[in-house]
């Protein structure tokens, strides 16, 4: 058992990790319940809003903003993180289940919970393996195109709503949205009005009224003036009855056809929702300078989505617009999430009646608003113009989850492909150049971008990229073709310092190598082997096959020992393109 330099067991932090929230000083506790309200705020007309949007009944999403916050914060390791339904996840929630189920039904409702639990277990088993580095499959192009796709098609899924129009979502969301706006002419003008009225008003409180939540003057504004005015007798829609009470926990109905059914959709909301959550934390955290722990802040993420499972929810994440809402208004630790959820559940259990008259349009508008900061065109094109095989993974990514919207999953499995099938290229093709001294500060640089003269007695280049399986091929081309064109060469110089790791084909390549030189009578050697890849070759014998007098430090050692070992009499040293630097010392 170990201990760690104040006494406490050293993965007390994994068990427990709120022991390490600041001490509740009267301040700290002033400061957490202010940004404990400021995000209830917010949270609830939009929890409620999201869940509409995962195809769940809106009170689902109170559930969703209640024990699963609590949950994210005390086993996660960001103190400002707020943790609750966020609406990419939602959408992805509704799109993989809305096939299997219709919304709204106790099957759906069923399926979601299922698909929580599905969530929390990957999440969980990931954290507690540390196995958080596999999200970076998900490279950041494709998160970025996802993103900024998923952000418009969530945006079009709520216009029928704005509209009071019935949306087709069996044709394909963008076959159903140009549908829906060839029926401007039906729309239903109170739920046009209510819709675009709370539009209004949270773009009026952004611009004149920053430090009031546009989401809450919205629905403090619109659920009197629908009580008034008699909005759902006009046949406008609103949320109706939400039952008054906490949630009773209750077991996930799963079964082992659920379970191969739903598992890819997990995976990916897994993957995705814990890429936004954790995208999140570490953005607080270059202002904050607290310590994130990836694997934690997936342990907490995943027992949260049981919670949420349990408690009868749907998936949940990190928010970025309510995680800035906390750690703008001041939160300094997990306390501040605690006190949050405690609101939401004073809401369950005394003002769901207050939530009757609020219409569906306002929901859809404070969706709107939510995602519109999601849409970043600009970072697409700095992307494209930056690294083209990024810009095209993030494009493909960008078409693919418009065109197969509202099945998202499709769009970023896609991108996800894409990112690696490009690795792939650029790693089986790395960089291979030939060497020559340049002569105004003696360093080795590629002798044909620079027009420099090559050495007729060392054949020197240079191999960026790691050595394996897809590559080894284009090493041996590159290598041959140097010896081709150096026939007086008697050495050729492999400068290794680039090759980041080795595999079992790149030491075969490398035997098979330095014997096909051999038998040219050309010597292989080796420079700048780095540390990981020299193991390796010890462990296969070819450090001893290729020779320790044939493996150096630096190519600068190497060529000072190659020259002394050139018997052609007619070699000049001083007239070498490869001349050696002064204080060269010998192999490694």
């Amino acid at each position: 058992m170990r201990f760690d330099g104040n006494g406490r067991w050293a993965p007390a932090h994994r068990l427990i990790p709120c022991h390490e929230w600041p001490r509740p000083t009267p301040a700290n506790i002033r400061a957490d319940l202010i940004a404990g309200i400021a995000v209830a705020l917010v949270l609830i007309p939009q929890s409620m809003a999201y869940a509409a949007l995962a195809g769940m009944p809106p009170y689902y999403g109170l559930y969703a903003a209640f024990l699963p916050v609590i949950v994210a914060a005390v086993w996660g390791s960001s103190p400002q993180l707020a943790t609750g339904p966020v609406a990419v996840v939602a959408l992805l929630t509704a799109s993989a289940l809305t096939p299997l189920a219709e919304p709204g039904s106790g099957e759906f409702i069923t399926l979601a919970i299922a698909l929580a639990f599905l969530v929390g277990v990957i999440q969980l088993v990931l954290g507690l393996f540390s196995l958080g580095t596999l999200v970076n499959f998900l490279a950041h192009p494709v998160i970025l195109g996802f993103t900024n796709a998923a952000a418009i098609v969530i945006a079009l899924s709520q216009v029928n709503d704005l509209l009071g129009v019935p949306l087709d979502r069996d044709t394909g969301l963008l076959v159903a949205f140009a549908d829906v706006l060839g029926r401007l002419g039906e729309a239903h003008l109170p739920t046009l009005i209510m819709g675009l009225g709370a539009l209004a008003v949270m773009l009026a409180a952004r611009r004149w009224l920053p430090r009031i939540p546009g989401v809450l003057l919205a629905v403090a504004i619109g659920v009197p003036v629908s009580y008034l005015v008699g909005f759902e007798d006009l046949g406008g829609a609103v949320v109706g009855t939400v039952p008054e009470g906490l949630p009773r926990p209750a077991r996930p109905e799963l079964s082992w056809e659920l379970v191969v059914t739903l598992l890819s959709t997990a995976a990916v909301i897994a993957l995705v929702a814990f890429m936004e959550a954790i995208s999140i934390a570490k953005a607080l955290a270059t202002r904050t300078r607290d310590r994130i722990d990836p694997n934690q802040e997936l342990v907490g993420q995943g027992l949260s989505n049981l919670t949420a499972s349990v408690f009868q929810a749907f998936p949940v994440s990190g928010s970025f617009s309510r995680s800035a809402v906390n750690y703008d208004s001041g939160a300094r630790s997990g306390l501040a999430s605690v006190f949050t959820a405690a609101l939401v559940g004073l809401t369950l259990l005394f003002l769901t009646p207050l939530l009757y008259h609020l219409p569906e349009a306002i929901l859809a508008a404070i969706i709107i608003m939510a995602v519109i900061g999601l849409v970043n065109i600009r970072a697409l094109v700095q992307t494209w113009r930056t690294h083209r095989h990024d810009g095209i993974a993030a494009v493909v990514t960008f078409a693919g989850t418009l065109v197969f919207a509202p099945h998202l999953d499709y769009g970023i499995l896609l991108g996800a492909g894409l990112a690696i099938l490009l690795y792939l290229l650029r790693t089986m093709r790395p960089r291979v150049v030939i060497l020559s001294r340049h002569p105004e500060d003696g360093a080795l640089r590629d002798a044909r971008f620079f027009d420099l003269p090559e050495s007729e007695h060392i054949a020197a280049l240079r191999f960026d990229g790691p050595l394996y399986f897809a590559n080894v091929g284009h090493l041996e081309d590159a290598v041959l073709q140097v010896n081709n064109e150096h026939p007086r060469a008697r050495f050729l110089l492999l400068v290794a310092d680039g090759i980041t790791s080795i595999d079992s084909s790149g030491v075969e390549s490398l035997h098979g190598l330095r014997e096909r030189l051999h038998d040219n009578g050309v010597t292989l050697v080796l420079a700048g082997v780095k540390l990981q890849v020299r193991e390796v070759m010890q462990r296969a014998g070819l450090d001893v096959e290729i020779g320790a007098e044939n493996i150096f430090r630096s190519e600068d050692d190497a060529i000072e020992a190659i020259h002394q070992r050139i018997e052609d009499p007619g070699f000049d040293p001083t007239q070498c393109p490869l001349a050696p630097r002064r204080g060269a010392a010998g192999a490694a």
